[in-house]
């Protein structure tokens, strides 16, 4: 395969943890979730990190872990929906690896995500939540390949590994 590394963007609720354990285990690689591995290395939630030292030391400690992570091959890497949404990530992450947005609308992320108590930016209104999913699609959809993130995870893993085969990198 010409990817070395796969990277699943999207927001919040939309299967990048799932469909990434899945595409790991087709692949024999190796899975990482870039939340759980800031939490891991902070010793605390994320809606801990958030309260105590906010969502910016977040946001930074999230592209931290991602700049490591791109030196290492195998991987299945899920990120935030935050981080995904960063354009300096997006372009680290497109210069590094095969960049799949798993879309869903903002009603399936609704229904998802309920009222979460682990996802800090769902205290905020219904109306800033879509104008936050709206903004973030727009530097969702500069991935290599967009999917429908409400199809079957099995499927989805399976189209990503199809895709990756296919493309072809440059630089």
């Amino acid at each position: 395969m010409s990817c070395k590394r796969v990277f699943l963007v999207g927001f919040m609720c939309s299967g990048k943890s799932t469909v990434g354990r899945l595409l790991a285990d087709m692949l024999g690689w190796q899975f990482v979730d870039i939340d759980k591995e800031v939490e891991r290395i902070e010793k605390m939630s994320i809606p801990e990190i958030f309260k105590i030292k906010g969502e910016d030391y977040f946001r930074k400690r999230e592209l931290e872990v991602l700049t490591e992570l791109v030196k290492g091959e195998g991987l299945v890497i899920s990120t935030g929906g935050g981080l995904g949404s960063n354009p300096q990530a997006m372009k680290l992450m497109k210069s590094s690896g095969f960049v799949v947005w798993l879309r869903v609308d903002f009603g399936t992320f609704l229904e998802r995500c309920g009222k979460d108590p682990s996802r800090p930016l769902l205290r905020k209104s219904k109306e800033e939540l879509l104008k936050l999913f709206e903004s973030r699609s727009k530097i969702y959809s500069k991935a290599h390949l967009e999917l429908d993130g409400t199809i079957d995870p099995s499927l989805l893993a399976k189209n990503i590994i199809h895709a990756c085969r296919n493309y072809t990198f440059t630089l």
